[in-house]
């Protein structure tokens, strides 16, 4: 089961990083990987997405429920239907003392198909580096340039395989 935890400082205001990440009709224009997305349903804070995620031959369409908290600036991803066994993902911004965003970030998942899992397991460090670089240029795209840099705080990333 890969799991990432990652805590970020970067130069945008908590209420933007929120924005960008709730944007997931966006993703596609950005993110790695990410062919389409699109909204299913909407009730209230809480939305249903399909994404089709695609890495050379394999191609793949999951539904996701993901729960906007904007008063808490914190993004909770459910897992509905496809290639998963689980997945579990959490966002939450909080302003930093300069004025700027500390990203808290975590996914824990596992595919169904073995194939899947091992593929994942070798190239998990550098697709969880590409995700976070494009979400970091996006930013900089949509809201500019800002005077101090991005800061990694802390990571955490295991790649172990569980009978979950």
């Amino acid at each position: 089961m890969p799991t990432h935890a990652e805590k970020r400082h970067l130069p945008y205001r908590p209420d933007e990083l929120f924005g960008l990440v709730a944007g997931v009709e966006q993703y596609p224009q950005f993110l790695p990987w990410c062919k389409a997305a699109r909204i299913t349903k909407r009730e209230g804070a809480v939305f249903y997405a399909d994404l089709v995620i695609a890495f050379k031959v394999y191609r793949e369409r999951f539904t996701s429920k993901v729960t906007l908290h904007p008063e808490e600036r914190r993004i909770d991803v459910e897992y509905i239907d496809g290639p998963f066994r689980y997945l579990n993902n959490h966002w939450a911004f909080h302003q930093a003392e300069d004025g700027g965003c500390i990203v808290d970030f975590y996914v824990d998942f596992e595919f169904k198909s073995r194939v899947l899992q091992r593929l994942i397991g070798l190239l998990f460090n550098e697709a969880v580096r590409r995700m976070v670089a494009a979400f970091e240029a996006r930013a900089r795209q949509l809201y500019g340039g800002r005077d101090t840099t991005s800061k990694t705080l802390a990571v955490s990333s295991d790649l172990a395989t569980s009978s979950r």
